[in-house]
């Protein structure tokens, strides 16, 4: 008899657990999906963007629906615990974060709705994890916007020839960890070559300017990680590092457009589109979201910004020839 009490409350917790983690579902028409953005500008655009559409087209394919609750915290990032907790008290069946600080917020609002988290560039950083070994558990997984660092340092080395005893100044938000993060692993790479780098931190945009024009009057060249503070502030980058001919490389293509001359992109469309992808498979309970592993864009690009290249007096021909291409818009 005991034997038998034990089996029907074992049984009873794993249909718990499935229900809590909607990963044993797939018995509704209509879902209902919080999706929060932790800013407005295009790259965070793209990511939500791919990810209501791939998210909606899986769910046509079962005739089913899904009915998207959007919000931006407009780069406030107190605001994404409020719109995270109108979420669970909407109890809705799975929440979307873009970008590092929505995740955080969501992971610790809810142990049971899950979260998929995109723009995000490394998970263990992002959630303060302890030997992360690629998947999170629990109710969280989603895609990273990481692409290659050490190919990064080598891409600005090869294109601005730097040699050792150079300087690069590394600017980076310092409430992003993820940017520390990038900013790390450029410095090791670059410092491996001789190059000195040193890193120059912002607080928000209102001392952004002040720290560029240190960075410009210091540097040989500027470095720029995938940094949603710097992705919404591209104009002010460029107008101090422009008219002193300093170069920046910069860690996705969209800040690329606005303030860098070369960038190794990936598409956050194409890792929105795996977001929902992947958000498909667990409310149709074809997946279990505490075993997916984070996933990543396979194949990053090297990209230029044609005009300022021509500014700099870089070959754009020459670098065409080494397999990049140029950003959309930066030709004219």
């Amino acid at each position: 008899m005991k034997k038998i009490i034990a089996i029907v409350l074992a049984l009873a917790t794993m249909l718990g657990t499935c229900l809590a983690l909607s990963s044993c579902g797939g018995d509704k028409d209509v879902y209902t999906v919080g999706i929060i953005q932790l800013a407005p500008h295009e790259a965070l655009d793209a990511a939500t963007q791919g990810f209501k559409d791939a998210l909606e087209a899986e769910l046509a394919k079962e005739g089913k629906t899904v009915e998207f609750k959007f919000q931006n915290a407009q780069g406030d990032i107190p605001t994404c615990s409020t719109i995270v907790n109108s979420f669970v008290a909407e109890n809705v069946d799975l929440i979307m974060a873009n970008a590092t600080a929505a995740l955080f917020s969501a992971y610790n609002a809810t142990e049971t709705i899950p979260i998929l988290g995109t723009s995000i560039t490394e998970y263990g950083v992002a959630l303060e994890l302890d030997n992360f070994n690629g998947t999170v558990g629990g109710n969280v997984s989603g895609t990273s916007d990481l692409a290659p660092l050490t190919t990064q340092a080598e891409m600005m080395v090869d294109v601005l020839g730097l040699k050792s005893g150079d300087k690069v100044g590394l600017l980076y938000c310092s409430s992003e960890n993820n940017s520390k993060y990038q900013v790390d692993k450029i410095n090791e790479a670059l410092s491996a070559k001789g190059i000195v780098c040193t890193e120059y931190k912002f607080t928000d945009s209102n001392d952004l300017q002040t720290i560029v024009q240190n960075a410009a009057n210091n540097c040989d060249a500027i470095y720029v990680p995938t940094d949603n503070v710097v992705a919404s502030n591209t104009e002010i980058i460029n107008n101090v590092c422009a008219p002193k001919s300093v170069p920046v490389f910069a860690g996705e293509e969209n800040t690329c457009r606005g303030c860098g001359f070369a960038s190794l992109s990936i598409s956050y469309y194409n890792i929105g589109k795996k977001t929902g992808e992947m958000a498909a498979k667990i409310l149709l309970g074809q997946a279990d979201i505490s075993t997916m592993a984070i996933e990543y864009d396979a194949n990053p690009v090297m990209k230029y910004n044609k005009a300022i290249c021509d500014a700099l007096g870089i070959d754009t021909a020459a670098l065409e020839a080494k397999g990049y291409t140029v950003i959309e818009g930066t030709d004219n």
